[in-house]
């Protein structure tokens, strides 16, 4: 799994009545701040960037922008201000999705190094004094340097009726840099797309990526959990970048290839029948009152079970299944054994009755039995 940026820290917290439903509260905004930090073990001065929530309301902005001012720009260093920028600037309101939103800004920004830029600011609010801490707003994009420590970035979300949530943000570790594919052993590489002519297409590019000197392990990784599995599919099964590239423009050309497999998944079409007979632990009491009261094909074939065991045991099977025996009878191995067994052969009737049938059949304990 590749690590985009490591949760370093949160908090939430919830202003109660305080100013109304729909007033934002500076004060809980910086318990909800200072908590976060704690919570990721960090200084205010650890902290580069603050996604804010961003509201864009003459309310809204001077309470969050007083609230930053006091837990990040006081006693910080004028020369490595903590900056401020919001992604409502450039999409609007997310409403409930807009942290979330902040969060992927966030995330790419510290995966590329750039500190993107706030869009619209003619100038700062006049309603914020500006001079009681070090933060600056980000009206374009800057450089993100590393000064000696991971990069990181605060993620401000505030809901409506008083909830304030603050993330903290960090960037991964940087990923080494592999010199070529890694072809270890062979690797499937797992192809899927809503029609034929898409999945030609996918493949083509997915062969110029390989021809690029991507490939081998990771992207075989990736292409399994990383992609939606659709109902056009292909696998090409590849020990080297040549034999990828060769399985991949086959495919692309809708030809044969020894590496490669294809075909279609139809949803209630050809898809084969296996029945799975499962061993102890999956019984309850009364598990065959209903089936036998119901199901005619039920009650003969467990009858004729019953039968087959009367001559061996000192309790009726048909008792049992339907819960009316003591409670402990049903904990006893030799009874339990035998009253799967009889409810499992008893249900694969009543489905071939209906007519499934299976291609496949596989048990574990008592189900290899049955």
């Amino acid at each position: 799994h590749r690590v985009l940026a490591v949760l370093r820290g949160s908090a939430v917290n919830q202003d109660g009545a305080s100013n109304g439903l729909t007033a934002p509260n500076g004060p809980s905004q910086q318990r909800v701040i200072r908590k976060a930090l704690a919570n990721a073990g960090l200084s205010p001065s650890d902290v580069d960037v603050v996604e804010g929530h961003g509201t864009g309301t003459v309310l809204g902005d001077p309470i969050e922008a007083q609230a930053l001012l006091a837990t990040y720009g006081e006693e910080r260093d004028p020369e490595q201000p903590l900056w401020l920028g919001s992604l409502k600037s450039n999409i609007g309101h997310a409403q409930a999705a807009a942290g979330a939103a902040g969060v992927i800004k966030m995330v790419q920004a510290l995966r590329h190094g750039v500190m993107p830029p706030t869009l619209h600011v003619d100038e700062p609010t006049a309603e914020v004094d500006w001079s009681a801490g070090a933060v600056e707003l980000l009206t374009e994009g800057r450089e993100w340097p590393r000064n000696g420590r991971p990069r990181r970035a605060g993620v401000s979300s505030f809901g409506i009726s008083g909830t304030n949530a603050h993330l903290i943000l960090e960037e991964g570790l940087e990923e080494p840099v592999v010199e070529g594919p890694v072809w270890s052993g062979v690797v499937p590489l797992v192809v899927s797309a809503r029609s034929a002519a898409s999945l030609a297409g996918q493949a083509d590019r997915l062969a110029s990526h390989v021809e690029s000197g991507a490939g081998g392990v990771s992207l075989a990784g990736a292409l399994v959990s990383g992609r939606a599995v659709l109902g056009e599919r292909a696998v090409v099964v590849a020990g080297s970048a040549e034999d990828a590239v060769t399985g991949l423009r086959a495919l692309a050309r809708g030809e044969g290839d020894p590496h490669l497999v294809s075909g279609s998944a139809v949803p209630g079409g050809l898809g084969k029948v296996v029945w799975v007979f499962p061993g102890q632990g999956s019984q309850w009491v009364g598990m065959g009152r209903e089936l036998l009261d119901s199901s005619p094909v039920f009650a003969e074939r467990v009858g004729e079970c019953a039968a087959a065991l009367g001559r061996w045991v000192d309790w009726s099977l048909v008792d049992v299944l339907r819960g009316e025996v003591e409670p402990g009878l049903l904990e006893r191995v030799d009874v339990v054994q035998p009253a799967s067994f009889a409810v499992m052969v008893g249900l694969a009737a009543v489905w071939a009755s209906v007519g499934v049938e299976p291609d496949a059949v596989l048990g574990h304990s008592q189900g290899e039995i049955a």
